[in-house]
């Protein structure tokens, strides 16, 4: 069941701001928000470094085992509740110079210039870049779908705004096919797209979830905002292989479990149920 609400995000975000603020992990660009070395953590319970253990490896990763807002999360109906506020995502985005990378636990693309922004509630959040999760992260109901993609931005003031897209295995996705023989090469080095157009990917839908939540790799740090978008597209089984291939040994299933989620508000944007707005 999906209930009518006034819309208490925007109080919220004013909030998560102040904190972020403050924060010690406040963040001043893509490489600083979410860990580079994967060493010190798995995927793999049991090891003493999987997800259940990572607020235990590093002091400033203890989040991730206390943290209250914590993602991923399900994306349970009976929770959801839609907002008439919440209005079509607004992207304003551009070509730019980028680069692939091989951070050992994901395949990353990332831009070395302005490649434009979004605008939630009015703050702008500048794109800095993009990474694959598979199986996904977030379920719907219960479901784990096969890929997930997550688009990084930042605001001014230091504030994380992630867009995330699943995948069910069918179709090649068009934006894995533009940079397939890229993900297949890329070794250490960062290797040069070229000015790339973020235009490639594909959002399908203008439906899309809303909650604030945490990175989902250490340090895990909360006040994120996430945009789950509603429709769930297609890719390839060799799109994913090849991106399973591509990681480091213990990472080709990189996704974190799903987290304690029952104090964290998740919001609905339809244009139907909005008034019928585009």
């Amino acid at each position: 069941m999906i209930f009518f609400h006034t819309n208490p995000i925007t109080i919220f975000l004013f909030l998560t701001s102040l904190i972020l603020s403050s924060h010690p992990y406040s963040f001043s660009a893509a490489s600083d928000s979410e860990v580079d070395d994967e060493t010190p953590f798995t995927y793999t319970e049991g090891t003493g470094k999987g997800p259940k253990k990572w607020g235990q490896i590093d002091p400033h990763w203890k989040a991730c085992g206390n943290g209250k807002m914590q993602s991923p999360i399900d994306l349970l109906n009976r929770r959801v509740q839609v907002f008439p506020s919440l209005g079509k995502l607004k992207r304003d985005y551009q070509p730019a110079p980028a680069v692939v990378k091989n951070r050992g636990h994901d395949i990353t693309v990332m831009w070395k210039g302005d490649a434009g922004k979004i605008n939630i509630n009015g703050t702008d959040y500048k794109l800095l870049q993009f990474h694959w999760h598979s199986p996904s992260e977030h379920t719907f109901n219960g479901s784990r779908y096969d890929l997930e993609l997550h688009i990084v931005h930042l605001s001014s003031s230091g504030e994380i705004a992630v867009v995330g897209i699943v995948y069910k295995y069918g179709h090649p996705d068009p934006l894995l096919s533009k940079l397939f023989h890229h993900i297949k090469s890329v070794g250490k080095e960062e290797r040069v797209l070229g000015i790339f157009n973020p235009g490639a990917i594909k959002f399908g839908s203008r439906k899309y979830y809303r909650y604030i939540g945490s990175l989902t790799v250490p340090p895990c740090t909360e006040g994120v905002i996430w945009t789950i978008i509603k429709k769930v597209r297609t890719v390839s089984r060799e799109q994913v292989r090849a991106l399973r291939e591509a990681v480091h040994d213990g990472f080709e299933a990189n996704a974190r479990p799903t987290q304690r989620s029952g104090d964290i508000a998740v919001e609905f944007y339809t244009p139907k149920e909005n008034g019928g707005s585009t």
